[in-house]
């Protein structure tokens, strides 16, 4: 049983579930109901896709993801990230409107699920940890900035093409006018309501006597009230003979599930754009978990929610919808509204479900302006400038990988800014950690602790050069470390120990262990003992697989003050001698 609570964790809290939860988890739906139906139909129209399949997405893939998944809060659907990387994908292999096109957005989705699905079998959330945090940051802040421009052209009335900024902008300016005034006044003012909504409205019905939970509701309630006003009034002034862009005739009815027609040559194409959607998809998803769980002490299994979220987007997959993840504003939302368990998502699947049986025909004269506005008030708020400052200020390396991402982005793509991000990223790691900081060390006077001495005033030795390396030994930065301690050595004509500090050396890889041997050897072979000291456990279990401690002329010591005791260094009342300490301590796991 506890095995299948692992894999299935709706059998540990489904066999607690009770009334009082019942009635959280169907209010935090009904609110977050109300939020996704505007929101499904705008991220779909974002996808180029045809409306009907935002709410498609945001049926079984809930269902799916309340038996696997592990937050108790997470809400799956569309999100304007993933919306925008399945148009950049699929716009590669067929063209906006066609049945191929939906086609590979629905086999996008599956591949997505499968790979995901995989990668949390096998135990490999960590892939995600090459996604670095201004990676992330840049691509999203890039990605609003993206979207935003993109959904101008709806404000404009205006049909333009382009995938990137540039091309994007410029459009624009060039059909700027040919402006409809009737679909620019739709969605600035929606654009305006729903700031408004957002901004002032809560704490206006508040300061007029309304609870706090029906200001909610009313606030959360206000993208369906604005798409209600604008259906209104496109009818009243028949604004589709006035050229405004209505989203039409949407079918009514739920998707018949069944697998999409599987072409392995399309598979090929879309698998690496599926591999980028679900990594950066998971790592919003978790993101967004782990924060929300954490306010209730709650625990997350990233392994598992790979699970999830490929469980999630299979059945999107076999239900025509498109690739999909946790998304942060209804997460929040979910959150806020009181959902104790992932049922609230089930629920809301029922909602959206009922939706699309019986509101779809009305959704007819609905101005896409509406929609497009909608976008621009949930994606704004995902750009965020100050983080590129303070990025700027802490570290130049990391402020070039985000730079990388947002210009590669907005000016060549969305998926070569993210690849573009990761392969800077990786390069300035390896750059940074072929050269590691090394520093020689003394004895602070008093202490047993060991300090730069071009940093602290400590007492050294000439007799005994202390190194200590403040980055784990790999192939990349093996060779640096001979040259390192040659110069080293090669400034102290006095020196006849060299000792080896490794408190900060997590790992030796058999290109260190190589250089490490060519040390000794050398410092062998001008009269000077190689030692090495605060080895640890791990470090020491790899030594020992291999002849070089049998090879080592010197010594190995539990700490660098027993090392300064041993060799005799004068370190301002250390003693000049003391028990020796034996190279390996038998049964110690240093």
């Amino acid at each position: 049983m506890r095995w299948a609570a692992t894999y299935f964790p709706i059998l540990d809290w489904g066999r607690r579930y009770d009334r009082s939860v019942l009635t959280n988890d169907l209010l935090a739906a009904l609110i977050v109901t109300i939020m996704l139906i505007p929101q499904s139909l705008a991220y779909a129209m974002l996808a180029g896709l045809p409306p009907e399949v935002g709410l498609y997405a945001s049926i079984l893939p809930l269902v799916a993801y309340a038996i696997f998944g592990t937050s108790r809060t997470l809400s799956v659907g569309p999100v304007a990230v993933v919306s925008l990387m399945t148009a950049s994908a699929i716009g590669e292999v067929a063209a906006q409107g066609t049945a191929g096109y939906l086609e590979a957005a629905v086999l996008l989705a599956l591949i997505s699920g499968v790979m995901l699905l995989a990668m949390g079998l096998l135990r490999l959330g960590f892939l995600a940890n090459f996604l670095s945090h201004p990676v992330i940051s840049g691509f999203i802040t890039a990605s609003g900035i993206l979207i935003a421009a993109s959904q101008l052209k709806y404000f404009l009335g205006v049909k333009i093409g382009g995938d990137t900024f540039y091309e994007i902008i410029a459009e624009l300016g060039l059909r700027a006018g040919e402006t409809n005034l009737y679909a620019l006044g739709i969605g600035s003012g929606v654009l305006a309501f729903l700031y408004f909504v957002r901004l002032r409205l809560k704490t206006l019905l508040m300061s007029r006597g309304l609870g706090l939970r029906p200001a909610d509701m009313i606030t959360k309630a206000g993208p369906v009230l604005a798409v209600a006003a604008t259906i209104a009034i496109a009818v009243m002034f028949d604004l589709g003979a006035k050229g405004v862009a209505l989203v039409g005739t949407i079918p009514q009815g739920l998707p018949v599930p069944g697998l999409p027609a599987i072409d392995l040559e399309l598979v090929r194409t879309l698998a690496v754009p599926a591999l980028l959607i679900s990594l950066i998809g998971f790592v919003e998803s978790v993101s967004v978990a782990q924060t929300l769980a954490a306010k209730r002490r709650q625990r997350i299994v990233p392994d598992q929610e790979l699970i999830g979220l490929g469980a999630a987007n299979i059945a999107a997959g076999i239900s025509s919808g498109y690739p999909v993840t946790g998304g942060f504003a209804r997460s929040v939302v979910n959150f806020d509204a009181g959902a104790v368990t992932p049922a609230a998502g089930v629920f809301t699947s029922a909602g959206i479900s009922l939706a699309t049986l019986f509101l779809t025909p009305y959704l007819a004269n609905l101005p896409q302006a509406t929609l497009a506005a909608t976008i621009i008030v949930a994606v704004l708020s995902l750009v965020d400038f100050s983080i590129i400052r303070r990025v700027w200020i802490y570290s130049k390396a990391d402020f070039s990988a985000m730079a990388a991402t947002i210009l590669g982005t907005l000016f060549w793509g969305v998926e070569p800014g993210v690849v573009l991000g990761v392969v800077l990223s990786l390069v300035l790691h390896l750059y940074r950690t072929s050269r590691p900081h090394m520093a020689v060390v003394g004895n602070v006077s008093g202490t047993e602790h060991f300090r730069n001495i071009d940093r602290h005033t400590v007492a050294t030795t000439p007799e005994i050069l202390s190194i200590r390396v403040d980055e784990s030994l790999y192939f990349a930065n093996s060779r640096y470390l001979e040259d390192r301690i040659a110069e080293l050595v090669a400034e102290r004509p006095a020196v006849r120990h060299v000792v080896l500090m490794c408190s900060a050396v997590n790992a030796i890889d058999a290109s260190a262990l190589e250089s490490l041997e060519e040390i000794n050897h050398r410092l062998h072979d001008a009269g000077i003992t190689l030692h090495l000291s605060e080895v640890k456990g791990p470090v020491m279990d790899r030594l020992k697989c291999s002849d070089f401690l049998e090879k080592l002329s010197g010594r190995i010591y539990l700490s660098q003050y027993e090392a300064m005791q041993d060799l005799g260094g004068d370190s301002d009342g250390i003693a000049d001698s003391a028990a020796q300490v034996p190279s390996v301590i038998p049964g110690v796991r240093q």
